[in-house]
């Protein structure tokens, strides 16, 4: 955690889950995601004390099944202890899959109906949430086209479309508070998801620390003035 200049500063929620599917190497999911919030650390530590935010970055197990969207799911737990506390918190940013990216056509893919809405070619990054935090995620898009020069799209939509909650944020907006997903959409376009083959080598690293540089961007903006 980076505590910020003031004690009464609000939260900002950076997280990642380390656990992978089964024995997949999960380089991808969620090596990627992983590797970013380490960075996304690392980098706005010289905000430590400064920041008109109280950032806090956390690393989250059993975010895959047979855990998934149970009781035993980490960020559940974190989620939930951040609500006992009372601790108030702008948004909780989950970094997931972030890592592959294609030029070519036809290679991005939705569930039903947003296939009618977004571009099918997959050179984006995806901002995604439930429609509870429809606010927080328009905002938090905005925010990262205004600093990053990398293609992106948002959206909002109901649990039951697939997808939309499939990672740590699901577990932030039980308890009220606004979440969202960055993600490369996984399996609409990572053939890889879930498999053995989910390695190092199918990653564009390039591209993922490009996001990785628009997120920091976003926070630091966000940690100066004390608001999103």
């Amino acid at each position: 955690m980076l505590e910020p200049a003031n004690g009464d500063a609000p939260t900002l929620v950076i997280g990642a889950h380390y656990d992978s599917y089964g024995t997949t190497p999960g380089a991808n999911d969620n090596g990627s995601g992983t590797a970013a919030t380490l960075e996304l650390a690392r980098a706005l530590s010289d905000l430590r004390g400064r920041s008109r935010l109280r950032l806090r970055f956390a690393f989250f197990a059993n975010e895959e099944p047979p855990y998934f969207q149970t009781a035993h799911m980490g960020s559940l737990a974190y989620a939930k202890a951040l609500a006992a506390g009372r601790e108030r918190t702008l948004g909780m940013i989950s970094l997931e899959t972030i890592g592959f990216y294609s030029d070519a056509k036809g290679s991005q893919h939705y569930p039903f109906p947003l296939s009618a809405l977004y571009p099918d070619t997959g050179n984006f990054i995806a901002f995604v949430g439930m429609t509870s935090s429809r606010p927080f995620i328009r905002t938090t898009v905005a925010a990262f086209r205004r600093e990053a020069a990398f293609p992106s799209i948002g959206g909002s939509a109901p649990g039951f479309v697939q997808g939309i909650d499939w990672s740590d944020h699901w577990a932030f907006a039980q308890v009220g508070m606004p979440a969202l997903m960055i993600t490369d959409t996984a399996p609409f376009r990572y053939r890889y998801y879930h498999s053995e083959a989910d390695t190092p080598d199918r990653l564009d690293y390039d591209r993922m620390a490009r996001v990785v540089d628009g997120v920091e961007r976003v926070v630091r903006a966000w940690a100066r003035k004390g608001a999103l």
